[in-house]
């Protein structure tokens, strides 16, 4: 059976901006066949067993000569296997996407083409700037400046261009831009016209600089590729637009060391305000060895008075486990359930479970505080949790006459990563590095020693969701910077957001 080969387009760099069909086209594939301009965090939509292949051009590195790309993509096709080129922005916009296509046909590969959202206009709305705008741009003009106007084989017809269209919008202009400038407003464009160059835009390096068609050469000298080039009184309106570069984690680098099943609230939370997260998962979540005694306390739940949660992770897996007994929620009636937290308490209710306690103070002893008037003497509690846990909660029960029986629902254990793997996720140095139990401490710690990355978190500020992770942090001597309020991943955001909303020097770290 023939492969196919989709066309796909990445997108200008914010991973939010692939299209869904684009995502599906990643998640199907066999062989990715990438460019530098494509956002490596879209490669985690393709199956562990993908193949990845790199074809783009690095700044100081040799090019893939295009006619070397077009056969790797058949003979990728030709085995049989399902093919996504992975182009940045759109494919037929300036990204040899129609070349490739021709390939594709005359040599009688399946394909189809997944456009993507051009960074001609994506760039500049990121920016703050409009293409059109009623009284200020009716026309808008898409020009590649990759050779400059002097060259014998450029094609493009600057003095119609010049003067011919409101806005204009120039890719691949850096090297060309003092050339390019000169020939506009030789042909008549006024050296006053508004202009903007806005490089890696949409993500968190986004830098835009901004001048005159006079002036924009000189003071954008030094920006390096890839950037964009707007030219038109638009821009002028960035000032007031310019949403993106204002947002409150604009630029930031932030790590989630969550585990990869629990990362996606926090990564999104942040992104949402401008960073970037950078997810290395500290703890693996691994059912226990055996399910034994988790099965035989479920087929036994009757004698329980209390079945009390201290983690999400602990409600997925004893809802499974119940249904895996052939028992359902029903089997729940007559139990009063604690849930330790918002997070905890929401995983139980999104199957119809509402727990009866939920403390104000999201930790083992705000649920000891939630039943400190009631009398447990006698009563049994079923405590589902991980392997590893702070006994102070089935200790202080004991204590005040209650029977407590603790399995084992789940274990955290330490994720490998391969050599180089860590070190290139730290680069550029995170800005911050949050941690959101003392198990995600512990864990990246080691991984940092055990990589010799231990300094990493010399320079960067270190986020506690809470006192008992804060502590955990303290014990290996290293410092807080910043501790949630509200011991959730609302309130950790929050912190991060007030932290870096004022100097540092302004920060009230707890403790020392």
């Amino acid at each position: 059976m023939g492969g196919k080969v989709y066309l796909v387009g990445a997108g200008p760099g914010d991973p939010g901006l692939l299209t869904l069909k684009g995502k599906k086209a990643l998640e199907r594939a066999d062989v990715v066949i990438y460019d530098f301009l494509a956002n490596d965090d879209l490669l985690r939509y393709a199956g562990p067993d993908c193949e990845k292949i790199s074809v783009g051009k690095r700044p100081g590195e040799r090019s893939t000569p295009q006619e070397d790309i077009n056969s790797l993509i058949i003979s990728k096709a030709k085995e049989g296997r399902i093919v996504v080129r992975l182009k940045g922005g759109d494919p037929f916009i300036f990204g040899r996407g129609g070349e490739e296509a021709l390939a594709l046909a005359r040599a009688g590969i399946a394909f189809e083409v997944v456009p993507g959202v051009s960074s001609g206009h994506a760039v500049p709305a990121y920016a703050g700037i409009p293409l059109t705008q009623r009284e200020l741009s009716s026309s808008v003009t898409f020009l590649t400046g990759h050779e400059p106007p002097s060259s014998s084989s450029n094609a493009i017809n600057w003095s119609k261009l010049a003067t011919g269209s409101d806005t204009l919008v120039l890719f691949m202009a850096v090297r060309n831009l003092p050339e390019i400038s000169a020939v506009l407003i030789r042909e008549g464009r006024d050296p006053q016209t508004p202009a903007a160059l806005i490089r890696w835009g949409t993500r968190i390096e986004q830098q835009t600089v901004t001048g005159t068609l006079a002036d924009i050469a000189a003071k954008a000298g030094g920006i390096e590729a890839p950037a964009v080039v707007v030219v038109g009184e638009v821009v002028g309106l960035r000032e007031e637009l310019n949403w993106f570069e204002r947002l409150p984690l604009f630029g930031k680098r932030i790590v989630n060391t969550r585990a990869k099943e629990q990362a996606g609230t926090l990564t999104e939370a942040i992104e949402e305000l401008g960073a970037k997260a950078v997810e290395i998962p500290a703890i693996e979540i691994r059912d226990p060895q055996s399910w034994v005694p988790l099965d035989e306390a479920i087929q036994r739940l009757e004698e329980f008075d209390y079945l009390i949660f201290t983690s999400a992770n602990g409600v997925k897996k004893f809802l499974g486990r119940l249904h895996a007994c052939g028992r359902d929620v029903r089997d729940l009636k007559g139990l009063q359930i604690g849930a330790i937290g918002p997070g905890t308490a929401s995983e139980l209710s999104a199957t119809g479970i509402r727990a009866d306690f939920l403390p104000e103070e999201y930790r083992a002893e705000g649920l000891i505080e939630c039943i400190q008037g009631i009398d447990i003497r006698g009563k049994k509690f079923l405590i589902p949790r991980a392997k590893i846990a702070r006994d102070i909660l089935p200790r202080t029960l004991e204590e005040r006459g209650a029977q407590v029986e603790v399995v084992e629902a789940y274990e955290t254990t330490q994720p490998d990563y391969a050599r180089g793997e860590l070190k290139q996720l730290l680069s550029p140095a995170p800005d911050a590095i949050t941690f959101t139990s003392s198990s995600t401490v512990n864990n990246f710690v080691k991984l940092l020693d055990q990589h010799y990355l231990r300094g990493v978190m010399d320079s960067a500020a270190l986020v506690s969701i809470g006192p008992i992770t804060s502590a955990t942090i303290r014990k290996h001597g290293l410092r807080v910077s910043i501790e949630a309020r509200e011991s959730t991943i609302k309130g950790l955001v929050q912190a991060l957001q007030d932290y870096f909303s004022r100097d540092a020097e302004e920060i009230s770290c707890p403790g020392p």
